[in-house]
């Protein structure tokens, strides 16, 4: 923009007040900056590994718990008749199964890689106790030191990922505390078109009854559930916050992808930052994923032992960790 004598624009030293948004075509320079909304510029991504890249132990499993393929993600499952794999999916350009072909796309946004489950063949049906999660859990002290008040309701983290389904249908997912009362935010995805991304956004006010210490325990978690049996669900409110319930963790499940044999779901471009917008993803370098993934685990790929004759009760071989765990 720019200003003379004969410009509508106020001149040099008054201001320019434009109502709602405004679109600037052209250079336009700004003499502060000052992100009263939104959180930092660089490493606003409180997540780790969230384009799904760095995957040390492997890229397929079938475990009933823990972590076994992507760094820093979780499997479950329970009560299956067949058990799911879980693992890491190539997120192939736009196409006849990989919707839609016009708009945003992860693969458009730089997205390469998804993670996720391939269901089993469940011939019992949908059962009261059977589930699939798939789980994220973020350091306490990094949401306590993150910049979100999180006990006012008027400060805000923002949650957001791309979700892709082989079955039509809506899932749902929580947020956990895990300091003092365990508090459950509970959302579902809306209605997911079959083979066909769609990028989910979930503004979460603060509240006043959450804690986070300011520690390396566990302070939040993030399930996504695939699916969950009756014992496991009610009719309960999602995107509002509610002291926890274990035997109503999510919302009603639908059954139709959970009795669909060799279903899939995926994900990726999972961001958590501070502040009521989602902004683009931040990604960082493999180099520097990498190094964020070993502060929770590393594999030693290169060691050599070799035992030879004599006294080997002295032999000592030094482990030394890249980062610090």
């Amino acid at each position: 923009i720019s200003s003379s004598s004969n410009s509508p624009f106020p001149t040099s030293g008054s201001q320019l007040h434009l109502p709602g948004n405004a679109e600037f075509v052209g250079v336009v320079t700004a003499t502060s900056f000052n992100p009263t909304a939104q959180g930092s510029l660089s490493h606003r991504n409180i997540a780790i590994n969230g384009a799904m890249d760095i995957a040390q132990r492997g890229t397929s499993s079938n475990s009933t718990a823990g972590y076994h393929t992507i760094d820093r993600w979780e499997q479950y499952h329970g009560s299956t008749d067949e058990a799911p794999d879980f693992g890491r999916f190539t997120v192939d350009p736009p196409g006849q199964y990989h919707l839609p072909t016009t708009g945003p796309h992860p693969y458009r946004e730089g997205f390469r890689y998804a993670w996720g489950v391939t269901n089993g063949n469940q011939t019992s049906g949908a059962g009261a106790d059977d589930n699939i999660i798939m789980g994220y859990v973020f350091e306490a002290r990094d949401i306590a030191m993150c910049g979100w008040e999180y006990t006012n309701p008027n400060s805000f983290i923002t949650l957001s990922f791309w979700i892709k389904s082989s079955v039509a249908q809506e899932f749902y997912g929580q947020l956990l505390t895990q300091d003092g009362t365990i508090y459950n935010y509970p959302f579902g995805t809306g209605s997911l078109t079959a083979f066909t991304w769609k990028k989910v956004v979930k503004t979460i006010p603060g509240n006043a009854n959450i804690t986070f210490n300011n520690d390396n325990g566990a302070g939040l978690r993030f399930y996504l559930w695939p699916f969950a049996g009756t014992n496991l669900t009610g009719n309960i409110t999602n995107d509002a916050w509610m002291v926890n319930n274990y035997s109503t963790r999510v919302y009603n499940n639908t059954t139709t992808w959970y009795t669909t044999n060799d279903a899939s779901l995926q994900i990726t471009g999972f961001q958590l930052e501070v502040g009521s917008v989602a902004t683009p993803f931040e990604f960082r370098s493999h180099g520097e994923e990498l190094q964020r993934c070993k502060r929770y685990y590393q594999k030693d790929l290169n060691r050599r032992a070799y035992w030879g004759s004599g006294n080997v009760s002295d032999r000592q071989f030094p482990v030394r960790f890249g980062v610090e765990m």
